[in-house]
């Protein structure tokens, strides 16, 4: 908003934010640390990384649109610790740079922003990891002091995160409780879970929606709005554009064709 200062909270957390739009230099004023940090013109599609603990300060002086992830330094320790990277001691200020994975990351979330329903919770979760893992190597400024180890989950564990899963179609199960069903880091968890079955676990899942809802579409007459809620989906047109980008036709053009045969 014009003529504002927001100021974040102190917790143990980075800011990871990216311009959706550009902004003349003289609009946009940035304090860290209580410290006006020098900027230029924000090009869209710019990040900018900041440890919440020197709670930034921003103001702008026409409307501009960010987006904001909130990422826990937890998180990123937990994955320094899996992928064998020293401890983490603080992450560089980026302000306003070039970053093609922030921004691919950011134009794929867009869709998902602003409307009824968003991305599931297990798919969120992903996405911190994705986060993680990339402010570690590219900000975090810390070796590798081992090679990460790609082991599959055991036979036990595999049974465990299956049944879980299956019981939670519509992906609100959370990463976090998985791993610690099966005695892992949420980092290692998910890495071998991949390892094992070859998606990660919200891919897994979203495949598995598509399998129960072609077996509704083919055994009773049910309706599309009523499948997709029987398959996990929150609403029909998620349902569709899922069921369109994953098997190649509509999920009503797939019942036709399939019943006709």
């Amino acid at each position: 908003m014009p003529d504002e200062i927001r100021k974040s909270s102190t917790v143990s957390a980075l800011l990871v934010s990216l311009s959706l739009c550009s902004l003349a230099a003289e609009h946009f004023r940035l304090s860290v640390d209580g410290k006006i940090v020098p900027t230029r013109r924000v090009p869209a599609f710019r990040a900018s990384v900041i440890d919440l603990a020197a709670e930034p300060s921003i103001w702008v002086g026409s409307p501009l649109r960010f987006v904001h992830f909130h990422v826990r330094r937890a998180g990123i320790d937990d994955v320094a610790a899996d992928l064998g990277y020293d401890r983490v001691g603080g992450v560089r200020l980026a302000v306003v740079e070039p970053d093609i994975v922030l921004a691919q990351i950011t134009r794929s979330m867009l869709p998902h922003l602003g409307g009824a329903t968003g991305p599931s919770p297990i798919a969120l979760d992903h996405l911190e990891l994705i986060l993680d893992a990339h402010l570690l190597q590219h900000y975090a400024g810390v070796r590798q002091i081992r090679a990460a180890t790609a082991v599959g989950l055991v036979a036990s564990q595999r049974r465990r995160a299956e049944e879980i899963l299956r019981a939670n179609l519509d992906g609100r199960v959370r990463l976090s409780d998985m791993a610690r069903e099966c005695g892992l880091s949420v980092s290692h968890f998910a890495r071998s879970f991949k390892t094992s079955f070859g998606v990660p676990c919200h891919r897994w899942l979203l495949l598995r929606r598509i399998e129960r809802a072609q077996d509704l579409l083919l055994r009773t007459d049910a309706p599309l709005g009523e499948i997709a809620i029987q398959s996990g989906f929150r609403e029909q047109a998620a349902f569709t554009r899922t069921f369109r980008r994953i098997v190649g036709m509509t999920p009503g053009s797939w019942r036709r064709e399939r019943k006709r045969d």
